[in-house]
């Protein structure tokens, strides 16, 4: 099988509109389950779903726009909601803080500039296990703060994945994704690229080795799950169901 590399035959080339297809969604992620949804006003919210590097479904809703806090401190506060797909109700409610010196090296706080890095932040603290999914829970603050951002190089930063971690969030994300949804899934995600710290390109010669398995099918960077990888079914909800009892051992250990 000859499989092709960068942009041969435009077949990385970003799509626009293809025949019969919605437009890539700017920030579809990991095995979505609910797509982002902008709209104008003040009420503007934006909805993704993700399995992170630690196989976990959620769905994060971003309530815009950001206020000041009104506590005195120096930051800025956006209030957020991520539902534990599949938990019968478990969320976690956040109140994100960003801090001045992240807010200095922003052009603006406005969704096109803050919501890729918002989302990965969020994503970091469910893959390190630091939120705690509940029925009824209060507010719990998420530092949103220069921990995420490298200055040296001025770009976002949330931890370098191996070739193999991208694979397997790659698998996962298709998987989920056309088990729950349906339909091709938009590997060219820069949010997935900006979380794994990498680059689109790079994800595409991860897919594109996936494709010469014969586990998936590429076109441009439209993946269709092939029955290889959905019969491996067992082996990804196996990992979910361990995810989820490792979280809530932590948790438990943790309330006492």
């Amino acid at each position: 099988m000859t499989i092709a590399w960068g942009n041969q035959k435009e077949k990385w080339k970003l799509p626009e509109e293809p025949a019969g297809r919605s437009a890539p969604v700017p920030f579809e992620l990991g095995a979505a389950v609910k797509y982002p949804v902008t709209k104008d006003g003040p009420d503007m919210s934006s909805q993704a779903a993700d399995s992170g590097l630690q196989n976990k479904n959620i769905s994060i809703e971003l309530k815009w726009p950001f206020h000041r806090s009104t506590s005195g401190a120096d930051f800025w506060v956006l209030h957020a909601m991520v539902q534990l797909e599949g938990s019968a109700g478990l969320s976690a409610p956040l109140a994100v803080n960003l801090s001045a010196t992240v807010r200095e090296v922003l052009p603006s706080l406005e969704p096109k500039d803050t919501e890729q890095p918002i989302i990965n932040a969020v994503r970091k603290e469910v893959d390190r296990r630091q939120l705690e999914f509940v029925k009824s829970g209060k507010l719990v603050p998420l530092q949103f703060s220069s921990r995420h951002y490298d200055f040296k190089r001025n770009q976002w930063a949330f931890g370098k994945a191996s070739d193999e971690e991208i694979r397997t969030f790659l698998e996962r994300k298709i998987y989920w994704q056309t088990k729950l949804v349906g339909g091709d899934v938009w590997l060219g995600n820069e949010t997935d690229a900006q979380y794994l710290q990498t680059t689109t390109d790079h994800l595409a010669q991860v897919a594109n080795q996936i494709a010469g398995e014969g586990l998936i099918k590429l076109e441009r960077r439209y993946a269709t799950a092939l029955p290889a990888l959905m019969g491996r079914s067992e082996e990804f909800e196996a990992a979910m169901r361990a995810g989820l009892a490792e979280l809530e051992r932590k948790h438990a250990f943790e309330r006492g």
